[in-house]
């Protein structure tokens, strides 16, 4: 297996525009690569792009109809009346949308591609992650779920376990409700508690249909959690899950919106805390699938503040020449970013924190705690399913 890591990215894949109202801004894609570019992380990894998914590739998850729906809306948005998710105030039709999203979903294909082949160990579209599509109807902001889609596309090639980990505020629904009822695929997801945020999905208690119990794993977070509570969070479920399922690929989604900068959730974690993060899905892509590590992007709606850092991290965690985050941001990608938004950009890629948590094992549970409360939910609900104590 190369050594080498590859980065999906075309620029039309800003073409993925809801309008200029709409908080899914395409300018935080086109910022995140010129911090990429101004990194020399380009440098240090493979860009490359790949072909649009095509029709056999978009039914391995979503339905004939649906895509048939998506063409029309694309090809006369005015046509679309909320029918099958399109031209609602989420997920309003806009010209050339089957076209943006289907390049979207190829570029994640084509990372599980190149890394189930084994001409990288890591491959990154940050493009991606957009886990809400449902096989038949859009949702969330999302018309074709690219996560699902690479994980099909994996057990299509011979992929006996894919392992999912997505650590976007809101639960992975539809990359969920894909593969509810196949064991082959093991979905976690720590995200807001569904009480408080859309989709009203991922209760602990959703743990995977009849022959795949298990499969799925839920972390409903309180909101307000901070950076300690979300770390504890994630190491008390996701590396004994890992551990237990053994899977031979693993698929990692990073939405920038747990941030607490984030107009449209209640979370509290930093930046520093979503690289940690990032850095331990690397490692535990090393410890259990033999490096097999495709990492998607997801929600984030600080454009300028948050997602290109963030994702620039990534980035740079999978070419294996990590940013210090005390490091500066590049005075020409600051001046970008205000030529872009009229926002003043960040001057470092940092918010000054330093991560630590205390671990779930030897720090004890705290009965009165809802972050503690909301972890043993989750063990109980899929541990013993596993072999695991929760």
């Amino acid at each position: 297996m190369s050594g080498r890591a590859q980065l999906m990215w075309d620029e039309a894949v800003t073409r993925y525009d809801f309008g200029p109202d709409h908080p899914m801004d395409p300018v935080r894609l086109a910022l995140t690569m010129r911090l990429v570019e101004a990194f020399g992380l380009d440098r240090e990894l493979r860009v490359t792009s790949a072909r649009a998914a095509g029709e056999s590739t978009l039914r391995l998850v979503h339905r004939a109809d649906y895509v048939d729906a998506v063409r029309r809306a694309s090809a006369d948005p005015a046509s679309a009346d909320g029918s099958y998710g399109l031209g609602t105030e989420d997920d309003p039709a806009f010209s050339g949308m089957h076209e943006a999203s289907a390049l979207i979903a190829g570029q994640s294909v084509g990372a599980a591609e190149a890394v189930w082949h084994g001409d990288v160990r890591h491959a990154v579209n940050f493009s991606g992650g957009l886990h809400h599509a449902m096989p038949g109807a859009a949702a969330g902001f999302c018309i074709y779920n690219d996560a699902a889609l690479a994980i099909a596309r994996l057990l299509e090639l011979g992929a006996e376990r894919v392992a999912y980990v997505d650590v976007d505020v809101h639960h992975g629904d539809g990359v969920q409700a894909a593969f509810w009822n196949d064991p082959r695929v093991l979905t976690v997801s720590l995200h807001e508690h569904p009480r408080t945020l859309f989709p009203q999905t991922g209760w602990p208690e959703e743990t995977g249909g009849e022959g795949a119990e298990g499969s799925a794993v839920n972390v409903a977070l309180p909101a307000g959690t901070t950076d300690d509570g979300w770390l504890r969070a994630f190491h008390a479920v996701v590396p004994e899950m890992l551990s237990a399922f053994r899977p031979q690929v693993l698929v990692t989604q990073h939405g920038a919106d747990t941030h607490v900068e984030d107009p449209l959730a209640h979370l509290a974690v930093s930046l520093d805390a979503q690289r940690a993060v990032q850095a331990a899905c690397h490692d535990l892509a090393h410890e259990h699938a033999e490096g097999r590590w495709i990492a998607l992007g997801g929600g984030g709606y600080a454009v300028a503040e948050v997602v290109p850092r963030s994702w620039t991290h990534l980035v740079a965690i999978a070419a294996g020449r990590p940013i210090d985050p005390k490091a500066e941001t590049p005075e020409d990608w600051r001046q970008e970013v205000y030529a872009k938004t009229r926002q003043l950009a960040p001057r470092r890629m940092t918010d000054g924190r330093e991560p630590w948590w205390r671990d779930f094992e030897d720090g004890g549970y705290d009965p009165a705690d809802r972050l503690d409360q909301a972890v043993l939910a989750t063990r109980r609900a899929v541990f013993p399913a596993h072999g695991l104590l929760p």
